[in-house]
């Protein structure tokens, strides 16, 4: 991360998150986030985003943009999973090991309809 220095630097900064924030607010664009604090991959986070991001190259799906997190707070939850679909509100899926991982993506990021069994409500 760059460091700012000036009003110009705050200024590009702004404009660069504004950007970004428009991309995952883009119709069709949805953002996967998987928490991957301690307690997250102690529970087994690290398979969880292995199976998406393989599922997500196997099956050459687009419009998805997978990025990890610290510690989401709800440790006994956990591996924890987000998914922002456009300017919808945020689903929160606990408990995700690779096969829920994989359902999530095909039923919820792929087919608009979330998982509710594994939904924690925040």
């Amino acid at each position: 991360m760059t460091t700012i220095k000036s009003l110009d630097d705050l200024k590009k900064a702004r404009e660069e998150a504004l950007k970004k924030r428009e991309v995952k607010a883009a119709s069709g664009t949805a953002q996967v986030i998987v928490g991957m604090g301690t307690c997250g991959i102690a529970a087994g986070a690290r398979e969880t985003m292995k199976a998406i991001l393989d599922t997500i190259e196997s099956e050459s799906l687009n419009g998805i943009i997978v990025t990890q997190t610290g510690c989401i707070g709800l440790c006994e939850k956990e591996p924890i999973v987000q998914v922002v679909i456009g300017s919808q509100p945020k689903v929160t899926y606990g408990k995700v090991d690779p096969e829920v991982a994989r359902r999530i993506l095909h039923e919820h990021v792929v087919n608009g309809k979330p998982v509710t069994d594994h939904v924690i409500q925040m």
